[in-house]
């Protein structure tokens, strides 16, 4: 790195800390040439989340878009916004420790219905309304009665068992 003061090329760090945000680490540093001091941050370079979709396209991982669903499917049921920022974060965080592997929309579809699983059993209806894109009242009561009967989790893997998505298949990614 170069001394922003006189384009230097080399220096010492004088001193190394947290930012206060805890995002970064802050360096004090000191030119050798010209002994004036300066401040780096050095932070992680975040790579993007990629989210192959059902098209085979590929997109950016977009958390508000998410976070947009889950509000859909929670309005008027009482579940604090923090805990579906919670979520999304949880999601985000599962996604990215797939080594690597892309994520898909049906990853990203299958863990929201996961987590509203567990808040609200109405709002875990109404995401899969939307995101299996039911056809009929048939198909809405077969997943009631699959839920009811079994549990969302053997729900989750019918489904799985019934459905590829785009030409992948559960546990295939493109990379």
């Amino acid at each position: 790195m170069r001394c922003p003061l006189c384009n230097g090329d080399e220096s010492r760090v004088v001193d190394s800390r947290d930012s206060e945000a805890g995002d970064a680490i802050r360096r004090r540093r000191e030119c050798l040439s010209c002994e004036r001091r300066y401040t780096t941050y050095e932070r992680i370079e975040e790579v993007p989340l990629m989210v192959v979709k059902r098209d085979r396209g590929e997109e950016v991982f977009a958390r508000q878009k998410l976070l947009n669903g889950l509000l859909r499917a929670t309005e008027k049921r009482g579940i604090p916004l923090e805990r579906l920022e919670r979520a999304v974060d949880e999601i985000e965080n599962d996604l990215r420790r797939v080594p690597g592997r892309l994520a898909t929309t049906q990853m990203v579809g299958e863990a929201a219905l996961r987590h509203l699983r567990d808040l609200d059993k109405v709002a875990y209806v109404r995401f899969a309304s939307v995101y299996r894109q039911f056809e009929d009242i048939d198909e809405f009561q077969e997943e009631l009665a699959r839920l009811e009967s079994s549990g969302p989790e053997a729900a989750y893997d019918e489904h799985l068992q019934r459905t590829a998505v785009g030409g992948l298949e559960q546990g295939e990614h493109q990379t």
